[in-house]
Parts: structure tokens; sequence; C-alpha cells
């Protein structure tokens, strides 16, 4: 190592879930300044996750914002809802306890905000509904195997709809395959059972994510899709991961309403 080390903090945070262990792990780091741009995607490389956020200061006392970013272990990403989540559980429970609100500024999602309600968090989240794909990879099937789909659409990501809740947990996807598609990620989803109104699952290995465990930024596109699909404004979600989590989704016009809860599973710095 040459030269004087930085210290930072750094917090690992389970979001959609009420237990350690489950969930999607998010590290959060918060910063007094925005380090380079490489130095944040190495953090993130290093530390592994789906995501690493990182977050500075914006405005000043109990009003004031946050700038926020997200990193994968290869790219940043345009919204994430996981560790949206996680760093407003870090602020509200260890750096400001109590808070409620907390307005998040990003560059590409605009500005985010999250509430807290005793322990549970509600996320507001644009709206983004996918479409009939009119154009779809034709490694896209080969690559997911399993049954013939009964829908997709595309938005960001594809969106892949299977008849059943099994269906969608017993694929186990080419994840070379699925690496070389033309769009960010597949989700794939079906409707749900017990009580839930529908699953999916996340596979993004091209962006350093094989399988997400729980992703609060699909829900944008799964909300749409499912509040028409079912005639309701509400739905509870899980995403049938092998870790698993639980949402709550609001459809409200052009914002969706993601709700969930979470818990901190570590508390340290990092050296860079």
């Amino acid at each position: 190592m040459t030269g004087k080390a930085m210290r930072l903090p750094i917090y690992q945070v389970d979001a959609f879930t009420d237990r350690v262990f489950a969930g999607n792990p998010a590290a959060v780091v918060p910063l007094e300044s925005w380090l380079p741009d490489a130095q944040m995607l190495a953090i993130a490389a290093e530390n592994n996750l789906a995501e690493t956020a990182f977050f500075v200061r914006n405005g000043e006392g109990a009003t004031g914002g946050y700038e926020l970013r997200w990193f994968t272990p290869a790219v940043e990403v345009d919204l994430c809802g996981h560790a949206t989540l996680a760093t407003a559980f870090v602020i509200s429970t260890i750096l400001e306890p109590g808070r409620e609100r907390m307005d998040f500024a990003t560059r590409q999602a605009g500005t985010l905000t999250v509430t807290r309600d005793g322990d549970r968090y509600t996320l507001d989240f644009p709206n983004r509904p996918a479409k009939p794909a009119e154009r779809v990879d034709p490694n896209l099937l080969a690559a997911l195997g399993g049954p013939a789909p009964a829908a997709i659409l595309s938005g960001r990501d594809y969106l892949v709809v299977y008849e059943s809740a099994d269906a969608v947990r017993a694929l186990a996807p080419d994840m070379a395959l699925l690496s070389k598609l033309d769009l960010f990620a597949v989700c794939v989803t079906a409707p749900g059972e017990d009580g839930i109104d529908f699953v999916s699952r996340l596979f993004a290995p091209a962006q350093g994510i094989p399988e997400d465990p729980v992703t609060g930024s699909t829900h944008c596109m799964l909300t749409p899709y499912w509040a028409e699909r079912l005639g309701k404004s509400v739905l509870t979600a899980r995403q049938v991961s092998a870790r698993g989590g639980d949402l709550l989704c609001e459809l409200a016009g052009d914002r969706v309403k993601i709700g969930g809860q979470a818990v901190l599973y570590l508390e340290g710095s990092i050296l860079v």
C-alpha cells in the first residue's frame, strides 16, 4: 500500500426481509464527497454483492437530502431498489435515528423518496411499464430453458411471463448464454399462490449479478403489469430466489410504491 489509506464506514444490510441471511444484501458506504468512479466500482467489486450504494449529503439539517449512486461488481446502474432501502435503513436507524423521510437525488432516475413507518420502509419509484416485445433475442428462450412462456414483454429488461410459480422456481438458466442477451437483465414472473399476487426471479449475469435475490427496481415493471392483469392497485409480491424476499407494491399513477423491511448484518470500515 502506498500513501495513507482512507478509512470509510461501511454497512451491510439485508433488504426486503425481517431477518438476516434472507432478502437481498447490499453494502452502504456514506461519503463526505464523491470518490472517483473507478474507485467506487473497485469497492463494489471487492464487496462482491449485487449492489453497493454510495451517498453524499446535499443539504443540512433534518430536511436535508442526499445524492445516491449504485454499483454492481461490474457496472454503475440507473436504479436499484434494495440498496436504496438499505441506505434509508442505515440513515434512519444509525446515522440519524428516528428520521422518517429521506430524499435521494439520483443521476438517471430523478428524486427517489423513502419513508419510514416503524420497521417498514416505502420506496417511491418511477412506474416503468413493459410493452410486448417487438423483437426477442434469439438466445432468450434457449438461455432460460423450461416451458414455453405465456408472454414476453420488454423495457429495460425482458419480462418473461409463465403460467405457474413452480415453473419460475424450476428454471435453471444458462448464465453464459444469458450474459449475451441484448437487454440489461431478464425478469421471469408468474401468478402467485398462498395469498401472494405474483412471484418473480431476476437474472443479470452480464452486469455481474447471475441471480439477484430480491430486486426492488424490477417491481417498477412488474407492478403495472400485474395491476392491469389482476385489476388491483395494491399487490403482494415474492421473489422466489434461494434467499427470497417479500414486497408490498402499489401502482400510484406514474409512480410505484414498494414497501419492505431491512435488518443490519455488518457494521465496520474499509481502507482504500
